[in-house]
């Protein structure tokens, strides 16, 4: 269904902006196999280089690729804009209608505008994140452990995109922050245990006063869920796995619990279940639950979860479009919510998926939550 719909926008590209420029009939081909190409090069990578959700090719022809992919999305969305004005004027104005639907102007500065921000997008996509800062009240938490600091990081998606130097300067600033907590929410990689073995490496460096602790995401699954999982727990990442672990900070007691991804349905895999998650929590912990999708927050509400710290949207990576993932993930795309008296952070990634490195006005993130407690907040 993707190259489907990534066909049908090349083909609305060439008809509105290929076809209409004054080019020899050559050109004009050359230019729509360019504009093809770009739009199902994921077709080539999937069946000859790697797979879909892992295309082993170098991190420049991504980037390039990547670069040609997103100014083809850019320029649909602008063309499109055209079009819908166009049609909107000609209700009142046919002349003034037909001039601005033919207008080519518009579309050769398009092109250029969209060639620009692609451009953009993609530096922002494999930079390295800067670090993101909130306080968050954590229901139940005790004044004890107001101040308690933990650092998310989430969707590092460890690829030939974003190999082990981009990985080691993520964890390194991660380190920096000097955290109680360290939590990675899902999709950690991209790729094979023998493809990524020394991209995840420096990942063994991560440390917290209170340990590292990490979930799978639906990314996981693409590529030998089972291998992975002992393979996590070499690097050092307590895994969870619909269930949760007692942290005794300053003597008192914090909750962190984890479950797994609904992709694991696909793969005989155990699906995420957080009534298991937090069987036998007292209800008087405070309760913080990893879960890579944001999406049933209410239910997780319920069952007693104070804060829930999830990813999956990279904050829907280009703002405007970002609206689409939101209605993809119940009303959730990117930052806090609250939710039936549970607070959610959803953040928008640490790194991304190297079928399409662009980032535009969704910046990555490396997450560093404060955690206060409600009884402090509430002291004048």
């Amino acid at each position: 269904m993707f190259h489907v719909f990534t066909g049908l926008i090349s083909l609305y590209v060439i008809w509105r902006f290929v076809l209409p420029l004054s080019l020899s009939r050559p050109a004009k081909i050359l230019l729509s196999l360019l504009l093809l190409g770009a739009a199902e090069h994921h077709l080539v990578t999937r069946n000859f280089f790697g797979s879909m959700a892992s295309p082993e090719v170098p991190a420049t022809l991504l980037m390039v690729l990547g670069w040609l992919f997103g100014a083809l999305l850019l320029l649909a969305m602008l063309l499109l804009l055209r079009d819908v004005a166009g049609v909107v004027v000609y209700a009142f104005s046919r002349p003034r209608g037909r001039r601005l639907l033919a207008a080519r102007a518009w579309g050769k500065g398009a092109a250029v505008l969209a060639l620009m921000l692609s451009a953009i997008g993609v530096w922002q996509a494999v930079r390295v994140p800067d670090v993101k800062t909130l306080e968050i009240a954590l229901p139940k938490l005790p004044p004890e452990l107001d101040g308690f600091r933990l650092v998310q990081l989430t969707d590092l998606h460890a690829s030939r995109l974003l190999q082990a130097p981009w990985i080691d300067a993520v964890v390194k600033k991660a380190n920096g922050l000097d955290p109680d907590l360290i939590v990675i929410t899902g999709d950690l990689v991209d790729g094979t245990t023998d493809a990524r073995a020394a991209d995840v490496l420096p990942l063994q460096a991560l440390r917290a006063r209170h340990g590292v602790y990490a979930i799978p995401g639906n990314h996981e699954y693409y590529a030998q869920y089972a291998r992975w999982l002992p393979a996590f727990e070499q690097l050092g990442l307590r895994l969870l796995l619909n269930e949760h672990v007692t942290l005794t900070p300053n003597g008192q007691r914090l909750v962190l619990a984890g479950i797994t991804d609904k992709m694991a349905a696909a793969y005989d895999e155990p699906v995420p279940d957080a009534t298991r998650a937090l069987n036998g929590v007292p209800k008087t912990d405070p309760v913080i639950l990893l879960s890579h999708r944001p999406i049933g927050a209410a239910q997780n509400a319920r069952l007693g979860a104070g804060l829930q710290l999830s990813g999956h949207t990279h904050g829907g990576q280009i703002l405007g479009p970002h609206l689409l993932t939101q209605l993809a993930n119940e009303g959730y795309v990117s930052g806090q919510y609250e939710v039936d008296g549970m607070q959610m952070y959803v953040s928008n990634g640490t790194g991304l998926w190297p079928g399409f490195p662009i980032r535009l006005g969704r910046p990555s993130e490396i997450t560093q939550i404060v955690l206060r407690s409600p009884a402090r907040v509430a002291t004048p």
